[in-house]
């Protein structure tokens, strides 16, 4: 992951937890991933929390000068939030939906594979 991902990355890792966000990961991938180099990952408390990150997050994403390919003007309400931003996709998730998709499991899984 370059210089400027990886400042982008922590300036949003440090954004969701200023916003309540829980157990916030960055997540590497560029050796195991040719379509992003980072996954941001942060658990949300609800659909509403949620929702308001998501709209927040959208200012926060315009001042670091990244572009957001999937923008949505109301974020499904299934609990799980997917922001692309190009190198760095952001999973906005529930506890549950985190729980049980586990992608820093899954991701730790490819890494230790190679």
């Amino acid at each position: 992951m370059n210089d400027l991902v990886q400042a982008n990355a922590n300036a949003i890792g440090q954004f969701l937890e200023d916003h309540k966000c829980k157990d916030v990961n960055i997540l590497d991938v560029s050796q195991e991933c040719s379509w992003a180099d980072c996954f941001i990952i942060a658990t949300v408390s609800s659909v509403g929390h949620l929702r308001g990150v998501a709209h927040e997050l959208w200012g926060a994403l315009n001042d670091l000068g990244l572009e957001v390919s999937n923008r949505h003007k109301k974020p499904a309400g299934d609990g799980w939030e997917l922001i692309d931003c190009g190198d760095i996709i952001i999973h906005l998730m529930s506890s549950e939906l985190r729980d049980f998709y586990s992608l820093e499991r899954l991701w730790q899984k490819r890494e230790e594979e190679e």
